[in-house]
This record gives C-alpha cells, structure tokens and sequence, in this order.
C-alpha cells in the first residue's frame, strides 16, 4: 500500500537491535552445513523464528521438518537454535542421523541448570511461555522435576511437595520487568528458592529491550521488525507499550499501516533476534522515499559476543580444507 509519512521528520534505529550471536551461528550452521553435505540438509523446526531467514534456507536446499522422525534415516539433521529435549536426541540416534547441534549456547546453559538442580533433588520452576520451542527442550530435560509458570498468578497456585527444596531457571528470550516480577512473587512464597548463578535472559533479550525502553521517550512510534512466532520480538513491542509509546510488530516494512503514521514525527525502528538488517535497511529506503532525512542510531550498549560454530561443521570444515 501506498504510504504517505510527510509527518515523520526523524528515525531512530536502535542499537543494539537484529541478529544475536546464538542467531547468526545457527543460520551460519546451516549454510555450512549445505556446503559441506550438499543439499538436502534437514532442519528440525524453524533454524530461528523468521520466517524471511528460514525461506532464504529453504531456497539453498535446507528442509525444515516438525519432528526428526520425518527425517530419512541416516540424513544429516540440524537442531535449532532453541534447544531439544533429550528424547529427540535419542530419536535421532535410532534413525542414525547426521546430527548437528546449532542450540543456542545460552540455552544450553539454562539446559545444563535444568538437570543439576533436578539431580540435586529440587523442583524446578521454570519461567517462561507454554509451547515454545525452548520451553519445551528444557522442560524435556527433567519431566518429572519441572514445572512451568508463566505470569504472578501461576506462581501463587503452584503446589509444591517440598517447599523448602525449590530451584528456578527462566526462558532466555522474556520479557525483563515482567520476569522480576514473577521471581519476586517466587522468592516471597518460597523463601529458599535458588536459581542460576547468573541471569537465564539473554543477553541480547536485555540489551534489546533495554534499548527500546531508553528510546521509547523519544519516539511517536515504535516499529519491530520480527516474525510473529518470535518471543523476543513480541517483547520489545510489549516493552515499548509498557513505556506508553505506540508500537506494532511486523515482519517487512509492507506491513505498514498509513494510520499509524497520522500523528508520528518520531519513528523508532528496532528488531527482534532473529531478523536480518537488510529488512530493517528496507524499512529505513521506505521513508527516505518518502523525504525523510534525518536518520539516527540511537545507541544504548555495545555488543560484541560471538560463539563458535558447532565442532560437527568446524571438524567436517577442516576435513575439507585438507583435501
């Protein structure tokens, strides 16, 4: 549709904003793994939440499946970004698949606190949203020891057999604010409660919304570019409604509405951890078709965090390399 933004004098980009470490190995994985295996490569569920990244994957050759049970045995299958629940790494292995482990290493972590606590004969609460991805592979780890709340209420109905034997671990992608608030509601009815020795929140999660919150006061209207299956998105544009500022979630800037543009002379941009900057580059050309000049980063915090590719795809590159 055609959109008339003679109202909008300014943009504010937010930084940090797009790709996050964990996201950039994960699609980084695929892409290896194409060149090293050839097409097809087997993804089991959406590498990451975007579905502009997954249909650039599908175009390479990747096929993303439900289950890895679709997957033909002995094919080579990656695992995405947000972790899998032991029985699927035992599905696996009796299908003899080519696995290869693109978990985000943050998620691992909360993965690796799951199972201690658990082992050490704790009921683990875990903070965070009913059928996402990663709540799922971590509540895998430990069935029988986890149980999952995802707002104030949740904990206050929870029935513990040991109250005094409690531990808590958090989705990495939540909203921050609202995460304080439920383990302050934790702490008060669990007074020994104990959790992670350092915060489950990605990084990434916090910088973001930390950016959006500071440049919200600034800002008429807050755009998010993200895909609508993507936790952390949806949290920024909660954040940025929290903060009173106007704000929608869309995956390109088509999506744009010419309404909310009537009384916008402000515009801030930012995106979730999984959508590529060439979409929020898109974004930007649109206004400055538009007339729009005065074009801004508005920096809060400056990341720099990089993971290693997974050691299946660093070995399998090396083999390469010696031939």
């Amino acid at each position: 549709m055609a959109i008339v933004a003679n109202n909008v004098q300014k943009l504010l980009l937010a930084a940090p904003r797009g790709y996050c470490a964990g996201v950039d190995r994960a699609v980084q994985t695929v892409e290896r793994a194409l060149e090293i295996h050839g097409a097809p490569v087997y993804v089991r569920k959406e590498i990451v939440h975007n579905k502009h990244v997954v249909e650039q994957l599908r175009e390479r050759g990747a096929i993303f499946v439900e289950e890895e049970t679709e997957v033909p045995e002995g094919a080579v299958c990656v695992f995405s970004a947000h972790g899998v629940a032991p029985s699927v790494r035992e599905g696996a292995i009796a299908r003899k698949l080519q696995t290869i482990d693109a978990t985000c290493p943050l998620v691992t972590k909360v993965h690796r606190e799951a199972v201690r606590f658990a082992q050490d004969g704790y009921t683990v609460v875990l903070v965070g949203h009913d059928g996402h991805e990663e709540v799922e592979g971590t509540m895998g780890e430990a069935p029988d020891r986890i149980v999952l709340v995802q707002n104030e209420h949740d904990v206050q109905e929870l029935q513990i057999a040991d109250p005094e034997r409690v531990a808590y671990i958090t989705q990495t992608t939540l909203a921050v604010d609202e995460t304080t608030a439920i383990l302050a509601r934790l702490r008060e009815r669990f007074p020994k409660i104990v959790g992670p020795r350092t915060d489950d929140i990605c990084y990434a999660t916090t910088n973001r919304q930390a950016a959006v919150k500071q440049m919200s006061e600034d800002c008429d209207l807050l755009l998010v570019i993200g895909s609508r299956n993507s936790s952390n998105s949806v949290r920024l544009v909660e954040v940025a409604r929290d903060c009173g500022t106007e704000s929608h979630l869309i995956d390109t800037a088509d999506e744009i509405r010419e309404e909310w543009l009537q009384d916008a002379h402000v515009v801030g941009i930012s995106s979730g951890a999984s959508a590529p900057e060439n979409l929020v580059q898109d974004l930007v050309q649109l206004f400055r078709d538009r007339g729009v000049t005065d074009v801004s980063e508005f920096h809060v915090i400056r990341e720099d965090v990089r993971f290693m590719l997974p050691k299946t795809i660093r070995e399998a590159a090396t083999v390469g390399e010696a031939r």
